[in-house]
């Protein structure tokens, strides 16, 4: 656990230091952070050995895009490679081959990737350059195709993670903290937000159950999307006006809709797959994926062998968690003054040791059982 703060923490240190801006849709843009070093050492001869494609968003996007290119230029300066991002014009999958197409006419050995709009795109891809390694983060197998017909290829390593432990922590602590009136923020009801959310009911009612409280209440909504927007900002005014006190925001830029009305409403708000204490100063703590240390673990299996995924990652979907010191809280930078470090430190123990086991259900007509708190699901 004290290792998943450590990455966090030098990933967040690393990103305050990195400059960032836009790319050209038809060119690389080379890591100011990582290139010095990285392209005096490479001995490739390739303009490019490992490249991030974004999503619609930029890498200063303070989530999945900035994250993961922190851990591809980490790992690309640590080994004397070349490292760039390549950012699609818009969002389809068009334009997302067409910018693999561009990562590999300037010879990227792998192309790194996060978010399950992805997934068609990568099973194209990975059947178009049969050499070159496709790292898929947050992308299940069932996202390859509409009806589940595609499976990654030997060239790809699809990596998703256990969010209902990340959320559970989340939940547990928030309750344990003092707060009774709680909310959860869906934006697309996907099976990575179900689980941060099925995972937050759990922790928050495992917390009131020890602590004796039958009085705490949870409003659950999905948006329906991930955009921020006045619905959800009215909702979530909705919300606070009527006494939640903090609300757990999954769902990219819906972070920011709930933000407003928290400010505007004196609230507190939870984060989501990153720290996101830095962006808003209405977070308590955030339920975190390790993303820069999926792409470091994910990579150096395929260079260390010959730039092919062993059988650990090649053509499957490997799922982590708190064992892999992938999802966690921020303790550090948390805002918590009940809820202790070492109370943190027991109960991750006792998630990776299997003491406590969280359900990882992301079925939205089959919700958690709980004893002790209240759960509005609101359609």
């Amino acid at each position: 656990m004290k290792k998943f703060l450590a990455l966090v923490l030098a990933g967040c240190m690393a990103l305050s230091l990195a400059a960032c801006g836009g790319a050209a849709s038809s060119s690389a843009a080379t890591s100011e952070a990582a290139s010095t070093e990285a392209t005096a050492e490479s001995s490739s001869g390739s303009k490019t050995d490992v490249a991030f494609v974004t999503d619609v968003g930029n890498i200063d996007d303070q989530s999945f895009n900035q994250y993961t290119w922190q851990g591809v230029q980490d790992f690309c300066a640590a080994n004397g490679l070349n490292a760039n991002y390549y950012r699609p014009t818009e969002d389809s999958d068009a334009a997302r081959l067409e910018q693999m197409d561009n990562a590999v006419n300037d010879g990227a050995k792998a192309i790194v990737v996060a978010g399950y709009l992805f997934g068609t795109s990568i099973a194209e891809a990975q059947a178009k350059y049969p050499d070159v390694q496709f790292l898929a983060l947050d992308v299940a197998t069932t996202d390859l195709s509409a009806d589940g017909s595609a499976q990654p290829a030997a060239n790809t390593a699809l990596i998703t993670y256990k969010e209902e432990q990340a959320g559970y922590l989340a939940g547990y602590a928030a309750v344990y903290d003092g707060y009774k009136e709680l909310g959860f923020l869906g934006g697309m009801a996907v099976p990575a937000v179900i689980r941060y959310g099925y995972g937050f009911v759990q922790g928050a009612d495992a917390a009131a159950k020890e602590l004796g409280e039958t009085d705490v209440n949870i409003k659950y909504w999905y948006s329906g999307g991930f955009a921020a927007t006045d619905e959800v900002k009215n909702k979530m005014d909705g919300w606070y006006s009527e006494g939640t006190e903090v609300v757990f925001a999954c769902g990219g830029p819906v972070c920011q809709s709930c933000d407003a009305a928290a400010q505007a409403n004196g609230g507190k708000m939870i984060g989501v797959d990153v720290d996101q204490s830095g962006q808003f100063d209405t977070v308590i703590t955030s339920a975190m994926k390790a993303l820069a240390n999926s792409v470091n673990v994910a990579l150096t299996d395929a260079m260390d062998n010959g730039w092919k995924f062993s059988d650990a990652y090649a053509g499957k979907q490997t799922v982590l968690g708190a064992a892999e010191n992938c999802v966690g809280l921020p303790m550090e930078t948390s805002k918590f003054t009940k809820f202790t470090q070492e109370q943190y430190d027991t109960m991750y123990q006792e998630i990776v040791d299997g003491t406590l086991v969280v359900d990882d259900s992301f079925d939205t007509a089959v919700t958690p059982a709980v004893t002790n708190v209240n759960v509005d699901y609101q359609g």
